[in-house]
Order: structure tokens, then C-alpha cells, then sequence
């Protein structure tokens, strides 16, 4: 007599496979993009901890059949965390141009709505540098833009370090404004 399977042993035996194999591998490169997305996040190990689990508590609802790209969810997920945790603790970012490309890690096609949103985002951070003073708008695209130091933004401009770092300040504090006044980085699902 053969002995029979249970199937929700096998099913759990299938979706811890398809875990080691397609999840738990991209963890270590999680935690490294934590650390660089988010620099001001103290907690990279627990997000990207907490982020395999909830990946893995769908994986247990929906089965492993139901995610298409697990690294692209397991990192969506790692990313809503690290900005939920951000907005608890009153922290905004603002990212330069240059990093824009490295934002994505999707291996996919990004989803149209997404896609729409973004540039539309981009269209009123542009419209909100345009709104900037001319000082404090050639400080913030050459910090957060072109990636200069405050010591070389200030050498280019002929301004001190400091004046350099106030005008950053002041334009994030304006911008950050201008963006939430048109509804734009406030709560979204």
C-alpha cells in the first residue's frame, strides 16, 4: 500500500520551495537598497525582515502561483515599509534627477497608473523649482540634480558652505510645501 500525500503538506512543502528559490535569495540585495534609498533608516535588516514575512504571509493567502515577479512585490513592500516609517517620523525626501533611473527595480514594465502618477509627480517638483528664487533654485539642482557637495556647489557659485546649506533647506522646505499644497506626496495606497 503506497502511502498517500496530504495535499495541504504538499501544497506548504511546494510554497517553501518556491520561497528559497524565488524570495529569500533577494534579501541581501533588499537590505543594500534600503540602505542607499533610504539613508536616514536605522532598521534596513528589520524592514527587509519584515518585508520577506508579509511576502511570505501572501504567499500563504493568495499561493505562489498568484505573484508574478516576487522581487519586485518583495521590494514594493520593503519600499511602502521604509515610507510608512518615514511619514511616522515626519521625514521627506526629496531625490535628485541622476537617481531617478536607479528608483526602479523592476525588471518589468511599470504599471500605467504608476507610470502617469510618477510624471505627473515630476511635473510639479519641475513646477516647484521653477517657483524657487533663482539662488536658491541653482543650489538645489546643483546638490540634488547634478549630485555636487554643498563645498562645490558654493566654490561654483561663489557663496559660502553655509549660505549653500540654508538655501537647500529653505528650497526642500518650499518645494516640500508646494507639492503637499497640490496634493502630491501626501498618503497613498
Amino acid at each position: 500500500m503506497s502511502p498517500r500525500t496530504d495535499p495541504a503538506q504538499s501544497a506548504s512543502l511546494d510554497l517553501s520551495k518556491w520561497f528559497a528559490e524565488e524570495v529569500y535569495p533577494h534579501e541581501p540585495a533588499l537590505r543594500k537598497w534600503l540602505r542607499v534609498r533610504f539613508p536616514w533608516l536605522h532598521e534596513a535588516d528589520e524592514v527587509a525582515r519584515e518585508a520577506v514575512l508579509r511576502l511570505w504571509k501572501q504567499g500563504n493567502i493568495s499561493g505562489s502561483a498568484g505573484i508574478e515577479s516576487p522581487k519586485a512585490l518583495l521590494f514594493a513592500i520593503a519600499r511602502n515599509a521604509a515610507c510608512d516609517l518615514g511619514r511616522r517620523r515626519g521625514i521627506a525626501e526629496i531625490n535628485s534627477v541622476a537617481e531617478m533611473e536607479q528608483l526602479s527595480v523592476l525588471d518589468e514594465s511599470a504599471d500605467v497608473v504608476e507610470t502617469v502618477s510618477t510624471r505627473q509627480e515630476l511635473e510639479f517638483l519641475a513646477d516647484a523649482l521653477l517657483d524657487l528664487p533663482d539662488g536658491c533654485r541653482q543650489v538645489l539642482t546643483l546638490c540634488k540634480m547634478y549630485g555636487y557637495t554643498p563645498k562645490q556647489a558654493a566654490t561654483k557659485l561663489g557663496i559660502s558652505e553655509h549660505t549653500v546649506r540654508a538655501q537647500i533647506a529653505k528650497g526642500m522646505r518650499r518645494c516640500a510645501a508646494y507639492l503637499r499644497h497640490r496634493g502630491v506626496g501626501g498618503d497613498r495606497p
